[in-house]
């Protein structure tokens, strides 16, 4: 699993950090999920390996702006591209309306179709490799983060049950292998039945905006790496200069320290923290703050930092934006 960050700002955009944007890359092929996408995101995704082609679904944790106002051009863009393949959107419900409403009032006729599932009523989805979540999370609108789980850690096939059954080796075996079920002397074969799984499955949560982390503990069950926002510091919070609805580096750090993650990436940066420390509140600031409460594999993202998750748990990062995909062994 890669996630490339396509913006790591919240609000709005700085010299150096789009607002919010994060692609999930599918370990085999040219599959991708993007989780939110604030405006500039088609841009931002010009400078990946990425393609709209390959965009498998999008999640929206919430309706604020610098969360979704990239969708609208991002998806005509994709039809400019001749992308014929349905998309799939999991969003809050009004996202749809807003959606239709400006692909109408822009006489942008996509040609593929738009399949909306609203986040309020989701219960699971899934694609061929990915497991997808919703957890409600604590904000000044709805918002939602998103836990995704391989759904085929090395998989291989149950020879001995595919022979107590009678199932004869060949083309069938090919199908059940790959994930297909399959129709044999009248019955329907579900390819689940007849496959092992060789580890663990990975997780990856990436929240919305939220100032109560702990509402994520039962998602970071198993998980091997949280995403989440750190807007601000604790020192800042304190002094009452910090909207509400956001977390502090103290208090992600804490919450991931207590549920024993070995990695935490954070991110949705305010705008006051700058990359140099000579000029006032530095993003150092944040990173000080959190390690001195998780003492685990930290991350502050940055725009177009990739990083992977290999199938034994470890994270690392992806030198070389335009390199081929690294493969994981």
């Amino acid at each position: 699993m890669d996630l490339i960050f396509l913006g790591t700002s919240s609000g709005t955009p700085t010299k150096a950090r789009n607002v919010s944007g994060v692609a999930l890359l599918e370990d085999q092929g040219k599959g991708w999920y993007l989780v939110d996408c604030g405006e500039g995101t088609q841009h931002q995704l010009l400078h990946t390996p990425l393609t709209l082609h390959g965009l498998r679904a999008v999640f929206i944790t919430h309706v604020h702006g610098d969360h979704c106002y990239g969708l609208p051009g991002l998806l005509a863009s994709a039809g400019m591209a001749r992308r014929q393949e349905p998309l799939e959107i999991i969003a809050p419900k009004a996202i749809e309306g807003w959606i239709r409403a400006t692909l109408e009032m822009s006489q942008s006729w996509l040609p593929y179709e738009l399949q909306f599932h609203a986040t309020e009523a989701l219960d699971g989805w899934s694609s061929s490799q990915m497991r997808v979540e919703a957890t409600a999370l604590s904000h000044r609108v709805p918002s939602w983060g998103y836990s995704f789980t391989e759904t085929r850690p090395d998989p291989s096939l149950d020879i001995d049950k595919l022979d107590r059954d009678g199932i004869p080796r060949g083309p069938l075996w090919g199908e059940l292998m790959h994930g297909r079920d399959v129709a044999f002397e009248g019955r329907t074969l579900l390819s689940e039945d007849y496959l092992l799984f060789n580890r663990a499955p990975r997780r990856v949560v990436i929240a919305g905006d939220n100032d109560r982390p702990e509402l994520l503990r039962d998602a970071c069950q198993g998980a091997q790496l949280l995403v989440h926002e750190a807007t601000y510091t604790q020192a800042i919070a304190e002094a009452g200069k910090a909207d509400f609805g956001h977390s502090t580096a103290a208090q992600v750090a804490t919450f991931a320290a207590s549920v024993k993650l070995p990695h935490l990436v954070l991110t949705h940066f305010s705008a006051r923290y700058q990359g140099a420390s000579s000029r006032g509140l530095s993003i150092e600031d944040i990173r000080e703050e959190a390690a001195g409460h998780f003492g685990a594999n930290l991350i502050l993202a940055e725009d177009l930092l990739r990083i992977s998750l290999d199938k034994h748990g470890q994270l690392q990062r992806v030198e070389g934006m335009n390199s081929t995909r690294a493969k994981h062994h």
